[in-house]
């Protein structure tokens, strides 16, 4: 199999929709043996912030020595992204070779009656064996959607459960309340496990400290102290750990990176050995593309993936911190089944003028005609523009010396702008 074969292959497989459960890939790893079985993971559920912490412990893992597999989704800047070990991506003719290993055992699973298993759960099976064939000390493993229900779950040896900040996000799929959502979410929990979490409203860190048994440490906001924080980096401190410096920006950020912390404690309380430079150095060196990402300074140009309610408020938050007086003129294009509406409201103080784009999804995206109609009715001057390239030429020219550009509304066009941005004629 070629890998151009190989994702049309995935591609086909994707008619099949989203199917949260654990049927399907189960019988689906039990004909390849179960490679899961082999690896240890650190498991990552959330509405927002999962990527940014796995890039935090995984990064510090990586400096510590260890050989570290993260999975992913959504990817930013190209498919592969979604399978790397210690940050590199797979390659080309390996995700060619494990998708025909994969493409057999869904055959042989079709034989004995049972239904195809969708996308995800196929690229949850090549990330495991992936791993396991890699022989990875510890994998980061991000939920796609939920956690209870979701293909990532079907693993065992899980040695510390970590959330994300939880809000409303797919309701109607996970529940239609914080509490259902949570725990959905929560369901993530192993017995043997360490369980850990970013800050949470009251209802969520209840719902995760009944479903956690006690186990549940959460970051302490208490305990955290900012001695910088700018456009170029910020500098912390947490518990014992002094003067911390990231280049993720934005206070969620700082948390993230918390959070990440209280998973090595975790960590370092089960035996494993992770030593205070390698920690810092992995805080330090860790990235993550499109959260509040800064792409050009002349003009100053943001991307940042917020996209529903409680990301828009972090953005909001970084926007006001960061850009102050500026009004921004805005590239955007948004999911039509998430919250844009909320997102416009929240964001719309800032925005002096939006382009409208469709995404690459056509069939999810809100048409940009749409999306114009509903800026407008928020009294915000917007127009449509075809792609993403005109749209930034357009923005660079309309903005003066004290504007800034953001692109936002999805994660799924932002790796499009970053490459463009390296472009000399852009």
């Amino acid at each position: 199999m070629l890998y151009e074969e190989a994702r049309v292959y995935l591609d086909q497989a994707s008619k099949y929709g989203s199917v949260l459960g654990l049927e399907s890939i189960s019988i689906l790893l039990e004909e390849l043996n179960n490679p899961q079985d082999e690896l240890t993971f650190i498991h990552i559920a959330g509405t927002n912030g999962k990527g940014s912490i796995l890039a935090f412990i995984s990064t510090i893992l990586k400096e510590e020595g260890y050989k570290v597999g993260r999975y992913i989704s959504p990817t930013v800047m190209e498919y592969l992204e979604r399978f790397q070990i210690n940050g590199i991506y797979m390659g080309k003719e390996t995700f060619a070779e494990i998708t025909g290993e994969i493409k057999a055992a869904v055959e042989r699973m079709l034989k004995k009656g049972y239904a195809s298993p969708t996308a995800f759960e196929i690229e949850t099976a090549i990330a495991f064996w992936f791993f396991a064939k890699e022989k990875c000390d510890y994998v980061i493993l991000e939920t796609g959607l939920g956690g209870r229900m979701d293909a990532t779950n079907i693993v065992k040896n899980t040695i510390v459960c970590a959330f994300a900040s939880i809000s409303m996000d797919h309701m109607g799929v996970l529940g239609n309340t914080i509490e259902e959502i949570a725990s959905e979410k929560a369901g993530i929990i192993k017995s043997e496990a360490s369980v850990v979490s970013a800050p949470q409203k009251e209802a969520v860190e209840t719902v995760l400290r009944i479903a956690s048994e006690g186990r549940l440490q959460m970051v302490d906001m208490s305990r955290i102290s900012v001695q910088k924080s700018d456009l170029e980096e910020q500098v912390f401190s947490y518990k014992e750990f002094k003067e911390v410096k990231i280049h993720l920006l934005g206070m969620n950020q700082i948390e993230n990176a918390a959070t990440a912390l209280e998973i090595v404690f975790a960590l370092r309380k089960k035996g494993v050995s992770i030593s205070i430079e390698a920690i810092r150095r992995g805080l330090e060196n860790a990235t993550w593309p499109g959260r509040f990402q800064v792409l050009g300074r002349k003009p100053l140009i943001i991307a940042d993936g917020a996209h529903n309610e409680n990301a828009a408020v972090r953005l909001a938050e970084n926007v006001e911190n960061y850009l102050q007086e500026k009004k921004l003129v805005a590239i955007m294009g948004v999911f039509r089944d998430k919250e844009y509406r909320k997102m416009i409201q929240i964001m719309k103080p800032y925005l002096e003028y939006v382009y409208a784009i469709d995404l690459p999804n056509r069939e999810r995206t809100l048409k940009k005609e749409d999306l114009v109609q509903e800026l407008k009715a928020q009294k915000i001057p917007a127009q449509m523009v075809e792609n993403v390239a005109d749209a930034l030429k357009l923005a660079r020219n309309k903005i003066d010396h004290n504007q800034g550009i953001l692109v936002f509304g999805s994660l799924s066009y932002l790796g499009e702008v970053i490459r463009l941005e390296g472009r000399a004629e852009i």
